[in-house]
């Protein structure tokens, strides 16, 4: 990726999503957020969504219109490419009726600033032309004062064409905003108080949470949550914040969720682990609908090793865990010798588990065969894989630890290891 510039917390760039312009009352509201946050001295970049189901409405009358008439992908993504930029000349002209200098960026313009490839609907950003512009065209505007205002989700190839970037557009144009204007945070404003415990629509008592890292809310993504897409998280800065925040609140400094860190943006493979680990399989009819047993046996195993995953299947338990003295075995034996329901324990020893991590993962079609095709073709046995939260661990001999994860890297560097679509 081209170097991010020096953060600087006075920057912020903020992302308006759909519902919260979604009719005149709140255009005016969202702008006078940005006046607020103005007078005490903040710059900012203005991100936009289309208001309300714009985008959805657009597809659905061109559907209708075309009655089954293909016109072309880049067609479609210059039609869809109108919600936002509507959006964006809305708020920036009530902007300037408040007195602020707003200058709305088109895609059409010379200073536009986000530059992809030609993969029209699910294009990918070029990221070291996308700098050089946000430094050429945006910044120079902000360290005056005055606010730029960015339709989301839009694209434009090098050679002129219109282009959507998919999925979570619009928060991907705002981290890339953000990364190459330093910018200290980023705000999104939505309809919804941050990120929940739960989905409201499923749990009626869900509440907002304070704080979550980047790598804990791609999990969340991949077990269905789709409130920042996994594809834009690929791009939030490291040291950059980002703020969920409801636009009912009316202030950038009402609160929400705060979240931190970054997730990798590409396959990676390493240890997950830096010593050797034990493989601990119970064996027993029902052991894993026991819930006082499984229990039991998690709090023998923490006491004195430190447990790094568990699966199950109908009648069988497996830990896998660091115990370096052997100790946790014994004391998982002492469980499960006195249960009724488990018959039997067996234990391999010194077992390297390596992590192959990236945002998206499961959306790679052929990503496990990467992953196993090289160790099996040089004979490395796998005792294990299992995937959770945007990451694959394998288990295999811990003597062959280091050329396992230099296979594993080779394959996933030769096939191309980005991830996400």
């Amino acid at each position: 990726m081209s170097e991010s510039k020096v953060k600087d917390d006075a920057w912020l760039v903020v992302k308006y999503g759909g519902s919260s312009l979604a009719d005149g009352a709140r255009v005016s509201n969202a702008a006078n957020m940005i006046l607020e946050a103005l007078r005490k001295g903040k710059r900012i970049a203005v991100v936009v969504s289309a208001m309300g189901r714009t985008t959805d409405d657009l597809m659905r009358i061109a559907r209708e219109a075309l009655n089954g008439v293909d016109p072309g992908v880049s067609d479609i993504d210059d039609l869809l490419s109108m919600g936002e930029r509507t959006s964006a000349r809305l708020l920036a002209t009530v902007l300037r009726s408040m007195g602020v200098e707003a200058r709305y960026y088109d895609p059409e313009g010379e200073d536009w600033p986000i530059i992809t490839d030609d993969r029209f609907g699910d294009a990918e950003p070029i990221l070291s032309e996308c700098a050089r512009r946000i430094r050429d065209h945006v910044a120079p505007l902000m360290v005056r004062g005055a606010v730029p205002v960015i339709p989301g989700f839009i694209g434009r190839t090098l050679d002129g064409r219109i282009t959507t970037i998919g999925r979570g557009g619009s928060d991907t144009t705002a981290f890339i905003l953000a990364r190459y204007l330093g910018a200290g945070e980023v705000i999104l404003v939505t309809d919804v108080d941050g990120i929940m415990t739960a989905d409201p629509k499923l749990v009626g008592e869900a509440k907002p949470i304070p704080e979550i890292s980047a790598r804990e809310l791609a999990g969340l993504a991949d077990s269905g949550t789709k409130f920042i897409h996994k594809k834009a998280l690929r791009y939030k800065p490291k040291d950059v914040n980002v703020r969920v925040l409801n636009y009912r609140r009316g202030s950038l400094e009402a609160g929400g969720t705060l979240i931190r860190g970054e997730f990798p943006g590409e396959l990676e493979a390493k240890l997950g682990f830096q010593d050797p680990i034990d493989m601990v399989t119970v064996v027993g009819r029902g052991v894993p609908s026991n819930p006082q047993l499984i229990y039991r046996i998690l709090r023998a195993a923490s006491k004195s090793g430190r447990i790094l995953g568990v699966s199950s299947d109908e009648n069988s338990l497996i830990l896998y865990l660091s115990s370096p003295n052997g100790k946790a075995l014994r004391d998982i034996h002492r469980v499960i010798s006195g249960a009724g329901g488990a018959a039997a324990m067996a234990a391999r020893r010194s077992i390297a588990l390596i992590r192959v991590e990236g945002v998206g993962l499961e959306d790679t079609p052929g990503i496990i065969g990467r992953i196993s095709n090289p160790l099996r073709e040089r004979g490395i046995n796998i005792f294990g894989i299992f995937t959770v939260a945007s990451s694959i661990s394998t288990l295999v001999d811990w003597g062959r630890r280091d050329e396992a994860v230099q296979l594993i890297r080779d394959s996933l560097n030769h096939e191309g290891n980005s991830v996400g679509g």
